[in-house]
Order: structure tokens, then C-alpha cells, then sequence
């Protein structure tokens, strides 16, 4: 049986088919079994001839690649898409991988890229097909949540600290803390911690990630709350990827209940992992038009992403606060109903960062921290405890009530 890499060519330039033809011939482990000069071309001959790999040129006429692959990728999945373009912008290399791309050469490239490519495509993609064939079923995998806002100063930080000490301390799960704010996050500082590690620290070691790896990275704030650090140094930031986020995020599933993810207010590459690999968003806004008019285009990008509502809750932070907005008409202007809302309480705030401790903890009673409680019920859903699990332990009158009728 032949065992070389099945190769597919879709390039509007026939020189250059010819010469990615001529440059696999010198090499045993891969053969071309057919071209296309167009993404519909392409389309209706991969069905047929189910290559290993594609190699798909972006500028072609009629249908382009990105299309074409887009199309391939959900009727021959397994045929490992890589993209050919001059451009060699970020916005192409995101629109290629959304499509179902694996891989995304610019060019001109060499031979001997091409041929790595190929090869390390196709390993990948055996790689992948083995573990979905013989891993055996996985335990339930944990829920990311991600607070988010294009807007700084919003509160982010301080909401996705206390709702993941919240969640800890109602459902009694463990729950993980990224903080991918990555050039100035203050996760730390908000929890009082002095990390021995960061993320930027944990990327060096992504080639050997797995749980326990994870953990030696990680600074614990309580017994149930562990948080991953921001860098140290906003120049760290560009040594993290998207790619390390993703399989950052994919690891602290099969480790934590809950994951919440505290974020920078950019749509980036990084940002939209994070953003994909979510199952919940808190998109958080206040009574202020400039936040008002980012919230309305960060939801409108999100409807282009086809995130739904199932996903995307917004979340009223500072509810209380005399702006004078209506909230109704606000609602009616971002076509969101807010699924949350937090009120103002400065001097609870104010003190609990300045002390490193968490309002939920420092002040149970106050209504910000009951505030934080409703949106990690929100959150958790169906894993919430029932109510008669979470009450306080009832006083001595109150048992002999219960204990003698």
C-alpha cells in the first residue's frame, strides 16, 4: 500500500503548480494527486480524491481560497487545509484559520518550507485522528468564563477575582484564574500574591503542558482558588500566542471546574482564542456613553463571531449609579436584556483591593457581594447547589425547633 503524503494543488498559476509538482518529486514520502487552478475546482475534486494534504492559494478567480477551504473543511475533514498567500497579514492568517485551515505560509517561501509544512501538517492531523480513535472518554470537562469589555477601567479585574473566590465558595469546586491581561494585568495584586511564575514563564515549558505541569506554574490563593499570573513585564506579552492560549485554556478544563478568564479590551489574536474557546462571556458595561458605544460594537462583532446569547451575557457593573440613562433604553439600544447587575459600593471596593482580599470574603452581607453571588449562580447553572445545601448552620433555638417538632 502507498504510504507517501497525498498531496492536492489549488493555485490559479499554472507555473506554479508545476514547480511545487517538480519539488515533490525529489521527495519519496509525498506525491501530487491532483490540481485545481480554482477554489470551486478544488471543491469538487477533493471529494473525489480525499488528499492528506491541500495545498490552497488564496487569490483565485471566482470562489477564493478561503472559501474553498472553508467548504472543504466541513465535507472532507479529514484533509489537512494548507493556506499559500503574498499577504501576510494577521486579519488573513485569523480569517484562514476560522475557515479550517491548519497551517498558513506566506510567500514567497522555500522548498524546504513547503516540504516541513507539509510533513508536519500531516503528522499533526495522524496525530489527531489516533486520539480521537482509541482515547478513551474523558471525565466532564470544566466551563471557561471570560470577563471581557472593550472598555478599561470597567471593573473586569475586580469581577472576575470575586466571582471566581465565589464560585469556590458556593459550589465547592476548584476554580482556576488566568489572567490574560497580558501587558497589564493585576490579578495578583487584587489577590494579594507575590507569583513565583507567570504565564510568559509557563510558554517555555508549553511543549510538555499537561496538568501537572500546569499546577508548578500556578499561585494558590486559597485551597480551591489558583490563579496564573499575567507577566510581570508588558513586554512579556509578545512571547505568549494565541496558539499557547488555546492550549493553556484546553488543559485547565481537565483541571478545574471552573476557569475564569480576566482580559485585555482588544479584539486581538490572543483575545479571539480566548474569546472562541469560552462557553460563557461577561461582556461588562456601565451607564456611561463612551462604554454604552463600545459595548454596542464588542456585541456586534460578537453576532458576526455567531456567538449567541447562550454565551454572550452582559453584565451591569456600577447598576446604582446616577448617570442619568434609563436602563430599559439602554437595553433597547445594545438589543441585550442585561443578565446581571452590580452595584456601585466604592468603599467596599476600594478597600478590598487595597487589602488584597476579595469583597466576597471581606464583607458577605454587603449587596455588591450579593451581587457577585446571583452572577456566579448565573454562571454555574444547573451545578449550582440547592438552597438547602448552602444555608449557614441553623442556631441552637432553631435545631431543638426542628429536632422536637
Amino acid at each position: 500500500m502507498d504510504e507517501r503524503i497525498k498531496v492536492f494543488i489549488a493555485d490559479d498559476i499554472a507555473a506554479t503548480r508545476e514547480n511545487i509538482c517538480k519539488l515533490m518529486e525529489f521527495d519519496p514520502e509525498m506525491t501530487v494527486i491532483g490540481q485545481a487552478e480554482s477554489g470551486r475546482e478544488a471543491v469538487e475534486k477533493v471529494k473525489v480524491l480525499q488528499p492528506d494534504v491541500i495545498l490552497m492559494d488564496i487569490n483565485m478567480p471566482g470562489m477564493d481560497g478561503i472559501a474553498a477551504t472553508e467548504q472543504i473543511a466541513a465535507e472532507s475533514p479529514s484533509s489537512c487545509i494548507i493556506i499559500m498567500s503574498v499577504q501576510g497579514e494577521q486579519e488573513y492568517l485569523r480569517r484562514a484559520m476560522v475557515a479550517g485551515a491548519k497551517n498558513y505560509l506566506v510567500k514567497p517561501f522555500s522548498g524546504d518550507e513547503l516540504l516541513q509544512a507539509i510533513k508536519q501538517s500531516f503528522a499533526n492531523e495522524k496525530k489527531r485522528r489516533n486520539i480521537v480513535k482509541f482515547e478513551p472518554k474523558r471525565e466532564e470537562q470544566g466551563k471557561i468564563i471570560t470577563v471581557f469589555s472593550t472598555k478599561g477601567g470597567i471593573g473586569k479585574t475586580t469581577i472576575s477575582t470575586n466571582l471566581a473566590v465565589a464560585l469556590a465558595a458556593k459550589t465547592g469546586a476548584n476554580v482556576g484564574i488566568v489572567d490574560a491581561d497580558l501587558q497589564f494585568g493585576d490579578v495578583a495584586l487584587f489577590l494579594n500574591l507575590m507569583p513565583r511564575a507567570t504565564i510568559a514563564d509557563l510558554v517555555r515549558d508549553i511543549e510538555h503542558l499537561d496538568m501537572n505541569v500546569l499546577d508548578g506554574y500556578m499561585a494558590q490563593f486559597n485551597s480551591s482558588v489558583k490563579v496564573l499570573p499575567a507577566p510581570t513585564r508588558p513586554e512579556q506579552a509578545e512571547t505568549v500566542t494565541s496558539s499557547h492560549l488555546s492550549a493553556i485554556l484546553k488543559t485547565m478544563r481537565s483541571s478545574f471546574k471552573y476557569t475564569v478568564i480576566d482580559t485585555a479590551p482588544t479584539f486581538s489574536d490572543n483575545m479571539l482564542a480566548v474569546l472562541d474557546a469560552s462557553d460563557i462571556i461577561l461582556v461588562v458595561a456601565a451607564l456611561d456613553l463612551p462604554t454604552i458605544k463600545n459595548v454596542k460594537l464588542c456585541l456586534e462583532i460578537m453576532e458576526s463571531l455567531k456567538y449567541g446569547e447562550d454565551k454572550v451575557k452582559v453584565v451591569l457593573n456600577r447598576a446604582n449609579t446616577d448617570a442619568g440613562m434609563d436602563i430599559s433604553e439602554v437595553e433597547e439600544s445594545l438589543r441585550y436584556k442585561f443578565s446581571a447587575t452590580v452595584p456601585s459600593d466604592g468603599k467596599v471596593v476600594v478597600a478590598s483591593v487595597n487589602r488584597g482580599v476579595p469583597f466576597v470574603v471581606s464583607h458577605p452581607d454587603a449587596p455588591v457581594t450579593q451581587s457577585i453571588v446571583n452572577l456566579a449562580r448565573l454562571v454555574a447553572g444547573s451545578d449550582w447547589p440547592d438552597r438547602h445545601e448552602e444555608q449557614p448552620a441553623a442556631g441552637v433555638v432553631s435545631r431543638f425547633k426542628r429536632l422536637f417538632g
